[in-house]
């Protein structure tokens, strides 16, 4: 039988509430009593087949302003 050491160990919530960006709440086993998340089930693109870009740090901007520079390239090697 293992015996768990006593005071080392974080407290457990049993009952932890995660709050998502889209208002969606639900309760979860952790030792953090209260989560904040940016994503859930029931805004995730997978869940809800909805098509949503998730712009970190502004990456799909600098991608789409990289390919427009590619295609003007483009354009001017033609002419």
């Amino acid at each position: 039988m293992t015996i768990m050491k006593k005071n080392i160990h974080p407290k457990y919530y049993n009952n932890a509430r995660v709050q998502c960006a889209c208002g969606n709440t639900f309760t979860v086993g952790s030792t953090k009593e209260f989560i904040e998340i940016e994503i859930c089930s029931k805004c995730h693109p997978f869940y809800t087949g909805k098509e949503k870009i998730v712009d970190t740090l502004g990456q799909v901007q600098k991608f789409r302003k990289r390919l427009a520079r590619k295609e003007e390239m483009k354009k001017k090697r033609k002419k």
